[in-house]
């Protein structure tokens, strides 16, 4: 006599995966840079308080040399893209070996991103029209500054998809440190050459933590606990 299926009953079906909760400082810092950026954008446009002092900031600091102008020149498309290009293809290669969900998605967010960037910074400069430091002549154009939002958006992407795979707490405080050691040497660079007024880099640098913020919170799905790409189901 077959047994009675009464004796044997079916397994109860696996619990379903539960997604890690969505870190909130990415929002917060979003709001924050996007509040910020308006109210420089505003003292620029209006000529306002910080704008004189930014002007008379840039008086005392101006001292253009060459250590100052290769500075700057960190935040060139020469540098920066091949940058990221190794960087984004590294994190792909260490995703799709790891078997990771979506692997290619990161590495084109991220480059998509830093395409993307002038549709958005050339608008600005053309709509705001803010005359340049002395050095730079008559010309118009230079808030947002398009040097800091290069250099920002490439090392800050290129840190977002290295971030994941930096298994110790040193290499990704090595990471970090890099990266804000870049930004600051090109901002450093454009100021002290005269290319740029401060708030031009301090507007550009809220702007772009803006767009980076956005791009983890979109990227945010992919991750799983403790910040590594989720892997593929069995």
């Amino acid at each position: 006599m077959p047994p009675s299926p009464a004796r044997y009953p079916r397994p109860a079906p696996p619990p379903p995966r539960s997604r890690p909760p969505v870190p909130l400082w990415p929002a917060l810092v979003l709001a924050a840079a996007g509040l910020l950026f308006l109210l420089i954008t505003w003292q620029v446009v209006a000529h306002g308080p910080l704008a004189r002092a930014d002007q008379r900031i840039d008086r005392d600091v101006v001292r253009p040399d060459q250590v100052s102008g290769l500075l700057a020149d960190l935040g060139n498309i020469a540098v920066t893209v091949p940058v990221l290009v190794l960087a984004l293809c590294w994190a792909a290669w260490r995703a799709r070996r790891a078997g990771a969900c979506r692997w290619w998605l990161p590495p084109v967010a991220a480059a998509g991103l830093t395409a993307a960037l002038p549709a958005l910074i050339v608008p600005l400069k053309e709509l705001i029209a803010r005359p340049g430091p002395p050095v730079m002549g008559p010309s118009t154009g230079f808030y947002p500054s398009g040097h800091t939002a290069t250099a920002a958006i490439a090392y800050g992407a290129a840190a977002l998809v290295l971030w994941p795979w930096l298994t110790t707490v040193r290499a990704r405080r090595g990471l970090l440190a890099l990266c804000a050691a870049l930004n600051l040497a090109v901002a450093f660079g454009l100021v002290r050459h005269g290319y740029h007024w401060p708030l031009d880099v301090v507007g550009s640098w809220c702007l772009c933590a803006v767009l980076l913020c956005a791009l983890r919170l979109v990227l945010g799905p992919l991750l799983g606990r403790g910040g590594r790409p989720r892997s593929r189901p069995a």
